[in-house]
């Protein structure tokens, strides 16, 4: 009997969480991603290590959509312009790393690009009848050609030249928003299935350790690291601006998955749009 309404210390503190008011939880988001930061910086001496396991991370998201791709053999749930847009910003990622850098980001695109082609192929060959096109409606020019006209004007300052300065400006503008079909997916289904919420949690989770290198390396260097001499004044901000818009575009998601699964549910529920 005493077990009977036992609710577990995370479960006591998700309920006084739900009962707040909006401007409370952002600030609690605030203060934890805060803590979490500071906690990477303490613990982890190698900023450059956030990149790679981020990478990693998105590779593992990959392989969890593979896995229910070959199992359940259905893409239900899944953005097939979300991965059109990160096979787009994985290409020219990879050319420029050959040309520009060649290091072990170099081999963790490669292995990610192959599996998001071999996502596509499935979406678009062999589940094509299970796929959402009604509901995957975010036209793929709305990411697009923003992100080309800002790579255009804003690009790195470097000894290259200058359409890989911008192809690689491109990428990481586009990186930032490819998301954004998969939420409006999501949005419009409101009930996520474990898979395809595991995958987007782990790009959250990849684009906020990315976010906190960068904010680390700006707190280290007193802000002088946002004008980083060579590489124009406006690049760096750029390209911290794009890591935020991507941690805070998937941040309202994570906190309905870690809600989800402190809860014990099985799917995630978004909120009805209002």
């Amino acid at each position: 009997m005493g077990q009977k309404g036992y609710q577990s210390p995370a479960k006591k503190l998700l309920s006084w969480v739900r009962k707040q008011s909006k401007k409370m939880k952002i600030f609690m988001g605030v203060i934890t991603a805060i803590i979490l930061v500071v906690t990477l910086k303490l613990v982890v001496h190698d900023h450059n290590y956030f990149f790679v396991v981020a990478e990693a991370i998105h590779s593992i998201g990959l392989l969890v959509l593979i896995y229910k791709l070959t199992t359940l053999k259905t893409c239900s749930g899944l953005s097939l312009k979300t991965q059109v847009l990160t096979a787009i910003f994985l290409t020219v990622r990879l050319y420029c790393s050959f040309i520009m850098e060649a290091d072990i980001h170099t081999v963790l695109d490669f292995i990610t690009l192959v599996a998001t082609l071999w996502v596509i192929y499935m979406m678009k060959f062999k589940l094509k009848a299970s796929y959402m096109a009604d509901l995957d409606n975010l036209p793929l020019y709305y990411t697009i050609i923003p992100a080309a006209v800002v790579s255009f004007f804003v690009h790195p300052t470097t000894s290259h030249f200058l359409i890989n300065r911008m192809l690689w400006a491109f990428c990481v503008y586009l990186e930032s928003v490819s998301v954004l079909p998969q939420l409006r997916l999501m949005q419009n289904v409101q009930i996520i299935e474990p898979f395809s919420a595991h995958y987007v949690f782990a790009l959250g989770v990849a684009r906020f350790l990315g976010c906190a290198h960068w904010i680390i390396q700006v707190y280290d260097t007193a802000g002088a690291y946002i004008y980083l001499a060579g590489r124009g004044y406006f690049w760096i901000p750029m390209v911290f601006l794009a890591e935020m818009v991507q941690t805070f575009i998937l941040a309202d998601f994570c906190y309905y998955y870690v809600k989800s699964v402190v809860s014990g549910q099985l799917i995630v529920r978004l909120p009805t749009p209002v």
